[in-house]
């Protein structure tokens, strides 16, 4: 897998941007981020999944995938190892983070819709 094949599949997904975050690019639905490209190193990317999945994408195919370093790996920050990525891997991982993605800003916006009650 390239960083440009990676890139390209990313910004396959519906409303998905590419940014820039740290110095190394990003993509984003509704503002937030879903991946990142160029973290910790110039072959690696990273996909923002629950724990749960990253437990799934690192026994499915641990050679292409293991938690991000602290915190952000505990809750589910899943590093990708490009050179091991298979294609279908990387589609299947890149949509279920722009799902958790996608689905947050979803709760959060009804969230912030909900009118207020009155205290009478």
């Amino acid at each position: 897998m390239t960083i440009e094949a990676f890139r390209k599949a990313a910004l396959t997904l519906p409303g998905a941007v590419e940014s820039a975050h740290m110095n190394h690019p990003d993509f984003r639905v509704g503002g937030r981020i879903f991946a990142t490209l160029g973290y910790p190193d110039a072959g690696s990317g990273m996909v923002k999944l629950t724990p749960e999945q990253q437990a799934s994408f690192i026994d499915r195919s641990p050679e292409a995938f293991e938690p991000c370093a602290g915190a952000w790996g505990r809750n589910g920050a899943t590093s990708v190892h490009l050179a091991f990525v298979q294609q279908r891997v990387l589609l299947d991982a890149l949509a279920t983070a722009f799902k958790n993605v996608a689905a947050a800003d979803q709760s959060r916006r009804k969230v912030k819709k909900q009118p207020r009650r009155s205290g009478a």
